[in-house]
């Protein structure tokens, strides 16, 4: 793995807080990801499950996590199956967990090999009276493609039709929304990644220069600083493309005088950041731009303020929009007697902000948490507002990763810069050397 060694204290931990929310006699599986096929024999990399690296720590493909806490036997109350190397493995695929090295990384001192599964699986299901699986329970989820996880419940459920199904996601939803210590560490990590691939763009950001070639920039700064890669498909939009909120095409040519959106985050560790700057092309705004920019800065602002403990995502929300509202106003895109008029249910100030304010997260970048539930210290949030006009081929979007705290937020995105000013400095100054 390019990442450091992760302390097992925190996969052990996350196991003992599952496990608490298991019923009595109940019995646990978790699946780690396919390795997804392209075409003839390529194949994606493989990139694991985040429920079982939650309680695992385990990063490698054709991986089963039990658990069992009510087992008769005590080694049996967590075990690992795995896929058992060889020389031929080896020499082909290079190396893959000992039995040793898979306990030093997760904490479960039991491990069996993948041929043992059944075997072992029958002696512990028939001790148990439910059986707890997995499903992707995410609203944004695309279930098309048949999972590891969803072959596993139609023979388990063929197998073992007459015990009690439960699902697992729901635990995992309430436990992953509240980062610990060491999680908001590995967030920090990566915000801290991406941090410096966006200095690296300050000085190499111009007239001239392509989409693809910026996104190129962060690539090489997230690999030489030991993350895996982007966290998600980074957005690079300049011009009238910062206006489609997911382009990723990244083949265009910046202009003089426009901005460049840039959407963007390293993972680390399977944890992500998630960071959005808008900057000019020629490092100078426009009078026009910077209006906008700072209306977005100022919305942002007050926004993070709002992500404290007790409040919920609805209540944030609509008044995140009565800021917008306020400022597209000012801005002459929306007219106040109009604006009195409108429906509560279709806001005007959607036109030029049509998307969320925030969303969960950390080893999903639109990570687990329930959209009903009031803030808690510990979960982490995007703050993510932008304005878009078409008609002016303008976007703005200006994101952080905030962290909920029983005090003030915490932006552990607070080293890059934000400002007009600290952006056009740092834009315009020398490097090195020059």
């Amino acid at each position: 793995m390019l990442y450091q060694p992760i302390d097992n204290e925190l996969f052990v931990e996350n196991r003992k807080r599952f496990a608490g929310q298991l019923q009595p006699n109940s019995i646990a599986v978790l699946n780690s990801n396919d390795i997804m096929p392209t075409s003839a024999d390529g194949i994606l990399p493989f990139v694991q499950h985040t429920d079982l690296f939650y309680l695992s720590g385990i990063d490698q493909e054709e991986s089963t996590l039990v658990i069992c806490p009510d087992a008769r036997e005590e080694k049996h109350r967590e075990i690992l199956f795995l896929r058992e190397t060889s020389e031929q493995i080896a020499l082909w695929e290079g190396r893959k967990y000992s039995q040793q090295e898979a306990t030093s990384v997760s904490g479960i001192r039991t491990v069996y090999w993948n041929h043992e599964f059944e075997r072992v699986f029958k002696s512990l299901v028939l001790q148990s009276e439910s059986i707890y699986l997995n499903t992707n329970e995410h609203l944004r989820a695309d279930t098309r493609v048949q999972t590891r996880d969803g072959r596993f419940i139609e023979w388990c459920r063929q197998s073992y039709p007459l015990h009690r199904y439960r699902r697992l996601a729901p635990i995992m939803h309430r436990l992953r929304a509240v980062k610990s210590a060491p999680e908001v560490d590995l967030l920090q990590k990566a915000c801290g990644i991406t941090e410096k691939a966006f200095y690296r763009l300050l000085g190499f950001i111009r007239p001239g220069v392509w989409e693809f070639e910026i996104a190129a920039e962060i690539f090489h700064e997230f690999l030489t600083r030991r993350s895996r890669g982007p966290a998600f498909q980074t957005i690079v939009a300049s011009g009238e493309n910062a206006c489609a909120l997911h382009y990723v095409n990244n083949d265009r040519q910046c202009r003089d005088g426009e901005l460049v959106l840039i959407d963007f985050g390293a993972e680390y560790a399977h944890y992500n950041a998630d960071v959005t700057r808008t900057l000019p092309v020629n490092g100078r705004f426009t009078e026009r731009q910077k209006q906008v920019y700072n209306a977005v800065l100022t919305v942002q602002k007050a926004a993070i303020e709002m992500l404290r403990p007790g409040n919920c995502m609805d209540d944030y929300n609509r008044e995140v929009g009565r800021i917008m509202q306020a400022e597209l106003i000012a801005l002459g895109l929306l007219d106040a007697d109009e604006v009195k008029k409108q429906s509560p249910q279709q806001p005007l100030y959607k036109k030029y902000f049509p998307h969320g304010t925030s969303h969960y997260l950390g080893l999903d970048v639109h990570d687990y948490g329930d959209l009903q539930r009031q803030f808690e210290p510990g979960m982490v949030l995007t703050c993510e507002p932008g304005i878009y006009i078409r008609d002016e081929a303008l976007g703005v979007r200006i994101e952080n990763d905030i962290l909920i705290t029983a005090d003030d937020p915490v932006d552990l995105t607070a080293g890059i810069p934000r400002q007009v000013e600290q952006i056009e400095a740092l834009m315009h100054q020398q490097p090195p050397g020059a």
